[in-house]
């Protein structure tokens, strides 16, 4: 029997039940809300030894984060996770109705890839605000003012909060748990006790009442002095909100204020508000790095930045919009040649060593993050090892980042990793009143280094930093750069269908925002781990958007993984190497030797190991790091089929987290063996395979498909019947890989023999194949249902 809210139930209920319990008729399973009175009766019910007690608690993100999952039926993204958590305060209850509500309203829905929650929504349901309702019911009416002030302008200050409440009021509050108090040195503060609180309580305050309450609580703060730094960001807002304009002044220095906490859309809100006879050369400057930062229209920041330009005055500040127009017209408008055009028109205009220097440097990190990284590396020769001794921070800032990321991608991955430590700490120690950019968009560049050097536990975990830091502020830009990298680290990890949900995090979030640039990088990464999945519709959905848009350039190649991968999955090796090795000659043109030797070593894995080893070893003394060594031995493994050297080439993947790549070589140590009779050690191999594939859930590679049923197949056979399973006629199959349609068919027949089927559909089954077209049927009944 189950009974919801145990402690309302009357004696002879309880009584009754307690009976039924001892007779052992019943098994009762009841709940009951912390912290409420009952009876004696019921009491008895829920104490003894055979009661059994779970106490459940507010929960975790990661916990919140598998309800949701789990009740939703596919991955959340991690805003959307964020905000739930922080809006329900882990409350298992209001997190129910939080849900509840936005699919209700539309506004937390699937794009086939990841739940969303549009921006700036949280609606409620009636259930959740009766909820919550109640619970404030429980203060007394005196405290009603108080509590209405903590919604609008919370955190506010003991004494502000004891001009509106006595003391008994205050204390009730804290009693009842609907306040905080927290002191931090000689200043006590009071918030509400929890998010919800502050929303339920702001939808029932009257219009009036709250322009009341905003400009009373303004006017406290001036007659304080405004002595704290903060205080003039709170007035401009409580007045705008309250009245709908402040002084443009207030308007100007409490935007700067945002800026430098990285408030952003805070920056936005209060320069809307400024009189257009009041914009300057800094408010215009402000408004569009905020607009820019968010990762609004491009067109409005550039506007404004334009317009810094035409009313800078002197050199300095004709070159710091230049500069910040530069950037807008890169990272949102997705603009190569434009903003290095600005850059050089600047230049040409200005005639002081230090501004020439500073568009230098300008143009040297353009460079490295459009994929010319020799060029603009050595751009940055001059770039100053500690930033306060820059002339301009901002522009050390994105140098340094950039820099990074030149060193990782031509191969340099310890310099690369110490300077990328070294910019991220540095950054950190920059006085917060001189520094814009936040410094979690630092870790990106460093993530990407730590992956390429095969510190893939460490890559994770600054990617976790990158997301944490930018979330918790709401900056867009450097938020989707780190979601689009941490899935690249998942992708050579191994974790395919962990690599597919962060690059779709990267191209939902990049859609909103118009971001092409990392929507570019999002299409191409969920492709890739789709095609991977056997996921063929997705991977061929986001390779037809991808090729509508611009390409950066960075990392050179890698956005070619997904058509390799694609023609893999449908069994065209022959057709998947020559679109990586195309991809190669791509990155090798720009010089990016750590994506040149990730796509050489995939075409090792697809059956091309001998054309590719000598260029690997050629490659390996200008590429550092632990995956360098690692790829070299995989791909002569391979070469060679010697199964020990396989064995120790998984050895080594494996203890670097390249579970994926480690879960193959152990495949081919088993079979190498097991051919030549080692059946002790193509056990042993085939274990090591199978927990090293345990970190791949959902993958399916040809190396590790199947090669029990064809491991007395020739790499020939193999592929003419990898074709075949996936119905395609013996004419296409002699187009594709060069040979007469008589040779496929003798190839066909050998494998028929080999593996003892007589059909299509049998080798199909045979190879595995049925289970990567069942996945693409399956996703095609769930769209039409």
């Amino acid at each position: 029997m189950l009974v919801d809210d145990l402690h309302l139930l009357d004696g002879a209920s309880a009584m009754l039940l307690r009976q039924l319990l001892d007779a052992r008729v019943i098994r009762l399973i009841c709940t009951v809300r912390s912290g409420e009175a009952t009876t004696a009766a019921v009491a008895a019910l829920t104490n003894g030894d055979q009661a059994h007690r779970i106490d459940l608690t507010v929960f975790n993100t990661g916990q919140v984060e598998e309800v949701l999952r789990a009740g939703l039926g596919g991955p959340v993204g991690r805003r959307t996770l964020h905000e739930l958590h922080a809006a329900s305060g882990g409350n298992a209850l209001y997190l129910r109705e939080l849900v509840s509500g936005a699919l209700a309203g539309g506004t937390l829905a699937y794009d086939g890839e990841i739940w969303e929650l549009a921006e700036d929504t949280l609606p409620t349901t009636p259930k959740l605000s009766e909820l919550v309702g109640a619970r404030l019911a429980a203060a007394d009416q005196a405290a009603r003012p108080l509590l209405e002030l903590l919604a609008l302008c919370e955190p506010i200050g003991l004494g502000d909060a004891q001009v509106i409440a006595s003391a008994a009021v205050l204390e009730a509050l804290e009693a009842e748990g609907l306040i905080n108090v927290a002191t931090d040195r000689r200043r006590t503060t009071l918030t509400l006790s929890h998010p919800l609180y502050g929303e339920v309580l702001r939808s029932t305050v009257p219009a009036l009442r709250r322009r009341e309450l905003l400009v009373a609580q303004a006017e406290r703060t001036r007659a304080h002095g405004a002595r704290r730094r903060e205080d003039a960001l709170h007035m401009a807002t409580w007045l705008l909100a309250a009245t709908g304009s402040a002084d443009p002044a207030t308007l100007v220095q409490a935007a700067a204020l945002a800026r430098h906490a990285h408030e952003y859309q805070q920056v936005t809100k209060l320069l809307e508000a400024l009189p257009e006879d009041s914009r300057t050369y800094s408010s215009c400057l402000l408004h569009g790095e905020a607009l820019m930062q968010l990762g609004n229209e491009w067109k409005a920041a550039d506007a404004l930045l334009a317009e810094a330009e035409v009313r800078a005055v002197g050199e300095a500040e004709r070159v710091e919009a230049a500069l910040a127009r530069s950037w807008n017209l890169f990272w949102m408008g997705a603009f190569t040649d434009e903003p290095l055009q600005v850059n050089d028109t600047a230049r040409k205009a200005v005639t002081d060593p230090v501004s020439r220097h500073l568009l230098t440097l300008n143009e040297g990190l353009l460079r490295n993050f459009s994929g010319q990284a020799i060029q603009g590396l050595a751009l940055l020769d001059d770039l100053e090892v500690d930033p306060r001794q820059a002339p301009h921070i901002d522009v050390w800032v994105a140098a340094a980042k950039s820099k990074t990321a030149a060193l990782a991608l031509l191969g340099r991955t310890t310099e690369a990793v110490e300077w990328g430590e070294h910019a991220y700490a540095a950054h950190l120690k920059i006085r917060e009143q001189e520094i814009g950019p936040h410094p979690a968009g630092q870790l990106n560049p460093l993530l990407v280094t730590l992956a390429d050097a095969g510190q893939l536990a460490a890559a994770r975990e600054t990617a976790e930093r990158a997301l944490a830091g930018t979330m918790n502020v709401g900056i867009a830009l450097a938020w989707v750069w780190a979601a689009s990298f941490r899935g690249r680290v998942e992708w050579l990890a191994g974790d395919i269908g962990e690599a597919r949900r962060w690059h779709a995090e990267c191209l939902a979030r990049s859609r909103t925002y118009h971001l092409d640039r990392s929507m570019y990088y999002g299409l191409a990464g969920l492709a890739a781990s789709a095609a991977v999945l056997g996921d063929l519709d997705a991977a061929e959905k986001a390779l037809a958007e991808l090729r509508r848009l611009p390409s950066m350039g960075f990392a050179a190649g890698e956005e070619d993984l997904g058509e390799a991968w694609l023609h893999a999955a449908r069994g065209d090796l022959t057709q998947a190497r020559k679109v990586l090795a195309a991809a190669a000659d791509k990155a090798h043109e720009a010089g990016h030797i750590s994506s040149e030797m990730m796509l050489l070593t995939d075409i090792a894995r697809l059956g091309g190991a001998e054309d590719v080893v000598n260029r690997l070893a050629d490659l390996a003394p200008s590429c550092e790091g632990a995956f360098t060594s690692a790829r070299v031995h995989l791909a002569a493994a391979l070469a060679a089929d010697d199964p020990q050297q396989l064995k120790d080439a998984a050895d080594e993947l494996e203890a670097i987290g390249a579970y994926l790549l480690a879960a193959e070589a152990a495949t081919a140590a088993a079979l190498s063996w097991r051919r030549s009779g080692h059946t002790r050690r193509a056990t042993a191999a085939t274990n090591q395979a199978e927990a090293c594939a345990a970190h791949c859930p959902g993958v399916r590679t040809p190396l590790l498909a199947s090669h029990e049923a064809t491991s007395a197949l020739t790499n020939r056979e193999r592929e003419v019947a990898l074709l075949a399973a996936v119905g395609s006629p013996s004419k296409d199959i002699a187009t594709k890989l060069h040979l007469s349609v008589r040779t496929v068919d003798n190839h066909l027949q050998h494998a028929y023999a080999k593996l003892g089927v007589s059909t299509r559909r049998e080798l199909a089954e045979a190879l595995g194949v049925h289970m990567v077209q069942r996945a693409t049927v399956d996703m095609r009944r769930m769209q039409v249902q």
